[in-house]
């Protein structure tokens, strides 16, 4: 098997009845880094039989020593500080980009040029500007693209988009959703990259806030306006190297009230300063048959009610615990009731990417391409919009 993964053709490995190889090369090995090589290596025997067998060829960061040290722990065959070593590399079919936001752009414009599938953590780019050049880029290429909103891909949210697209909702009337964390509210904490602008775009807005953005447009559809307030509670912190203060130039929270184009209304909150949220994103879509809500902090379930349901005595919420064999990706994982956690999402997201690559199948609607990485900027663009003008913004891709 690992003559086949080296060297086999993909042609060939299909002819054979064989899964092709994908050369993956990976920017970025923290956070991200560490979550994407971990579905990487999970993939080939979970998702079974694979669509693909991911052949980590080189990882790059910035950080010498936190480079070599990762490639060595996550078992990339190479390592460099400078992707663009790796950009015409033969033996690299998909360019992974899981670093900080502002080294989106230039790496996966290059990496679409020279003919490589692009794979790129949230969000796409810092501002709308930046993701339609992205987009352009890998249309011209012709090449796969993907953004990582692996909330797509919990089996709960998936089985929530299909009950949707049954119908047996019927009409939506609201969308509400927010997304919780607490971690920067000491006011010494340091000014890391995610509070910079230059470097994030946006505060809680790009970091937490497009997940529900994504989410809003998967389950509910298009927004057609909005209205939105920000706020940055702490306006100065402590330099990384703690000798002096500086100012915060991104959002500490948000919140934005929409209208979506088939009539219904949206909320959509995130802050980084409700104190005991760890990862508190809880959504729920309210139709005139019934509702669904959803946490992921308990991402097997499902709380579903139905407004016609008999006998009407016992009607209410019902707890569906996502874990039946006919549930969304289900077969790949264990028996009923034992559940699976976040960092499966990225398992089945990267499946989902490669077999679109390897039998050449559309990346939407069930993932997010770049065109939904490119519309999510733009109604992030139009919430800051609204905050610093105190108007009401149409959505214009």
């Amino acid at each position: 098997m690992s003559d086949q993964v080296g060297f086999t053709t993909m042609a060939g490995a299909r002819a054979t009845g064989e899964a092709p190889p994908l050369g993956i090369v990976l920017l970025g090995y923290a956070f991200m880094g560490k979550a994407h090589t971990n579905a990487l290596k999970k993939l080939p025997y979970m998702m079974y039989p694979p669509v693909a067998i991911p052949r980590l060829v080189a990882i790059a960061g910035r950080n010498e020593e936190g480079t070599r040290e990762a490639a060595r722990r996550y078992g990339y065959e190479k390592f460099t500080t400078d992707w663009r070593d790796l950009i015409n590399d033969p033996d690299v079919q998909v360019f992974d980009n899981g670093g900080p936001n502002n080294a989106h752009l230039e790496p996966c414009v290059a990496a679409a040029e020279a003919g490589k599938h692009v794979f790129c953590e949230k969000p796409l780019a810092r501002t709308a500007e930046e993701a339609k050049t992205m987009l352009d880029a890998v249309q011209k290429a012709g090449v796969k693209h993907m953004v990582a909103h692996n909330y797509r891909f919990v089996p709960a949210i998936v089985q929530a988009r299909r009950l949707i697209e049954s119908g047996k909702l019927g009409r939506i009337y609201h969308f509400r959703a927010v997304y919780l964390q607490e971690w920067i509210m000491d006011p010494n904490f340091p000014m890391v990259w995610r509070l910079r602008k230059d470097v994030a775009g946006s505060g809680v807005l790009g970091d937490l806030g497009s997940h529900i953005i994504d989410l809003a447009r998967f389950l509910v559809g298009e927004p057609k306006r909005l209205t939105a307030m920000t706020k940055t509670f702490i306006t100065e912190r402590p330099s990384e190297d703690g000798t002096s203060r500086v100012p915060v130039d991104v959002d500490d929270a948000f919140t934005a009230l929409i209208e979506f184009e088939n009539g219904a209304l949206g909320t959509l909150e995130a802050s980084r300063f409700a104190a005991g949220r760890k990862n508190h994103q809880v959504l729920e879509i309210n139709g005139e048959k019934g509702s669904i809500s959803f946490s992921l902090e308990r991402l097997n379930e499902l709380d579903v009610y139905w407004v016609d349901e008999e006998p009407k005595e016992t009607r209410g919420f019902h707890n569906v615990l996502v874990t039946e064999s006919y549930h969304p990706y289900w077969e790949n994982w264990w028996p009923h009731g034992h559940i699976i956690g976040w960092e499966h999402t990225f398992v089945h997201e990267f499946h989902h990417f490669f077999d679109a690559i390897v039998n050449n199948k559309d990346v939407a609607p069930y993932g997010a391409t770049f065109e939904d990485g490119y519309r999510n900027a733009v109604i992030a663009d139009a919430i800051e919009q609204s905050a610093q003008s105190g108007r009401v913004v149409d959505i214009r891709y």
